[in-house]
């Protein structure tokens, strides 16, 4: 089964709504959420595509979050489960729409060439506020986690122009147990199962800080609270 790139998104911040908003949903935030499709060939370099940039440095960007990718069959079962038909190509603040290929048949480690670049699956995206907020579904990151339906981030090996169109070769797949959709079922099980996070810190492909993060939820027995990443300032004070 052939994997095509069949679109490619980028943006840089931007600040909308409305300072003086009651209700948080209408409230002025900035975001990079609000992407743009690219004509033509376009640089991926180490931290990214030309063009591209991330508001919140914190948690998004750098070499491990170089590129976000999302699969082109999530968004009928967005459109329908939510009845909203904006949510399409780009709604999700990707970068690259992959087709075919869903969560539960993408895994850590997976490395591509595409063009002229060899890039490889780094982690899970962990959804927050802003999808939710830019949809006015106030639940949305919640509904991203839980479906698994999440995304996720390429690093870059090997730099190089791509486009639209081009077809993902799979050059290596060291760990096609852990795929995306178990990922994110081990990550937010509940209960929290401690021996299957610790299986998955040990994973050498996954993103050096989330390995870091999920050793020491093991080590402490935490229940991470997730709160504050997928409500945010969606939340009335």
């Amino acid at each position: 089964m052939s994997i095509f790139l069949k679109q490619v998104f980028i943006g840089l911040p931007k600040t909308v709504g409305n300072k003086g908003a009651t209700n948080p949903m209408g409230r002025e935030w900035t975001s990079a959420i609000f992407k743009e499709p690219v004509q033509g060939s376009v640089w991926m370099g180490k931290t990214g595509l030309a063009g591209d940039g991330q508001w919140d440095l914190e948690h998004h960007g750098g070499p491990e979050k170089a590129v976000f990718a999302y699969g082109f069959e999530n968004y009928s079962y967005w459109q329908k489960e939510l009845g909203i038909p904006e949510i399409t190509s780009g709604a999700m603040g990707e970068n690259l729409v992959m087709e075919p290929i869903t969560e539960d048949t993408i895994s850590i480690g997976d490395t591509f060439q595409i063009g002229g670049a060899v890039i490889q699956v780094s982690q899970p995206r962990q959804p927050c506020w802003k999808p939710a907020r830019r949809f006015k579904v106030k639940n949305l990151a919640l509904l991203l986690q839980t479906t698994g339906r999440t995304g996720w981030y390429f690093r870059v090996l090997q730099e190089g122009f791509v486009e639209e169109g081009q077809t993902f070769i799979l050059v290596d797949r060291p760990s096609p147990q852990w795929t995306i959709q178990k990922c994110n079922q081990v990550i937010h099980s509940k209960p929290q199962d401690f021996e299957e996070i610790r299986e998955l810190s040990q994973c050498e492909f996954l993103a050096p800080g989330m390995r870091a993060t999920l050793a020491k939820r093991v080590e402490l027995k935490e229940i991470p609270d997730i709160r504050s990443r997928v409500f945010g300032p969606n939340e009335l004070e």
